[in-house]
């Protein structure tokens, strides 16, 4: 569920999204694992399916980003870090960013 990795960048829309996911999507399985990796709701698997289509499977490879911004979202430790690394911000200055942060 890349939706979750934009929690820091839109909260406002993301928190929403993902109580819809929870409430709506996803009601009626365990998350063991967390989110699918995938859905479509406008395309059931089934006839009987009101959610439509849910991929059966989990990719650890999605989590990642996730956990990261879901902590970046809570505590900014994150952008804190990338922050204090003189090569990444050497990195964004070569490729032209400026202001912000920087």
């Amino acid at each position: 569920m890349g939706v979750v990795a934009s929690l820091p960048f839109a909260s406002d829309i993301v928190t929403p999204a993902i109580r819809h996911f929870v409430d709506e999507v996803h009601r009626d399985e365990p998350r063991p694992c967390g989110f699918r990796a995938s859905f479509n709701t406008s395309y059931p698997l089934a006839v009987t399916s009101d959610v439509g289509w849910v991929s059966p499977w989990h990719f650890g490879l999605n989590h990642g980003p996730i956990v990261l911004m879901i902590e970046n979202y809570r505590t900014g430790l994150v952008w804190h870090l990338m922050r204090r690394c003189p090569y990444l911000v050497t990195g964004l200055r070569r490729a032209g960013f400026r202001g912000g942060w920087l």
